[in-house]
């Protein structure tokens, strides 16, 4: 898929650079991370960026992109039972699980109020969703520098004493509901055999929405 290559690429890239930097070091050094715990996180959520944990399927509406073809080939050898009228719903280990395992540390490490989680949740969510949109073959695309800056403005605003660990829960909880949950009923009709919570072009806007989040805040 040349779309998910250049994404890839763009990322590595984006991450080689702010490791250069000192970005990455700075942004988890603000939510209380050591060196050493950060580059663990790092390197687990690339890794788990290449893992889909299946949940569910959907009866889909159109008939799978053609370029979906060849990857629909090697995708039977790891998911049983797969339909092309269907589209498998799953969970990227690397952009779902560990930014949502990672929020909750932050909820139990630092003096926020739920009210206010919820909130800034909420607020970041129904941004991401108004900007993020559906596309055919691909999945669901949003313009990447949207999530980050309505995160940080929204955590300083609810919780200024604390808004580097708000920004990224609400940063990166904001842009699963917006863009992944509350958009799974748009798949059906994309032509794509697979839907990844967190996975694919989603996988970076989560991670660099995370970092860019907290360096603004």
């Amino acid at each position: 898929m040349p779309l998910q290559i250049l994404a890839a690429i763009f990322l590595f890239a984006t991450l080689f650079v702010f490791i250069q930097i000192g970005v990455v070091t700075v942004a988890f050094d603000k939510l209380g991370l050591s060196q050493g715990s950060a580059m663990l996180l790092l390197i687990t959520s690339l890794v788990g960026s290449g893992i889909n944990l299946p949940l569910f399927t959907v009866d889909a509406t159109r008939e799978p992109d053609p370029r979906w073809a060849e990857r629909l080939r090697w995708m039977a050898a790891f998911y049983r039972n797969l339909d092309p009228k269907k589209v498998l719903i799953a969970i990227n280990a690397g952009g779902g699980i560990i930014p949502v395992a990672f929020s909750v540390y932050l909820l139990n490490h630092n003096p926020l109020s739920p009210l206010i989680v919820l909130a800034a949740i909420a607020i970041q969510s129904g941004i991401c969703y108004a900007f993020s949109r559906p596309i055919a073959g691909v999945g669901v695309g949003m313009p990447i520098l949207i999530a980050p800056i309505s995160a940080a403005v929204t955590a300083v605003t609810l919780a200024p004493d604390n808004s580097a660990p708000l920004a990224y829960i609400c940063g990166t909880l904001g842009v699963l509901m917006g863009a992944d949950v509350l958009r799974l009923r748009d798949v059906r009709g994309l032509g794509s055999p697979l839907a990844s919570i967190g996975g694919a072009g989603t996988f970076d806007g989560v991670f660099i929405t995370g970092l860019v989040a907290v360096l603004l805040a």
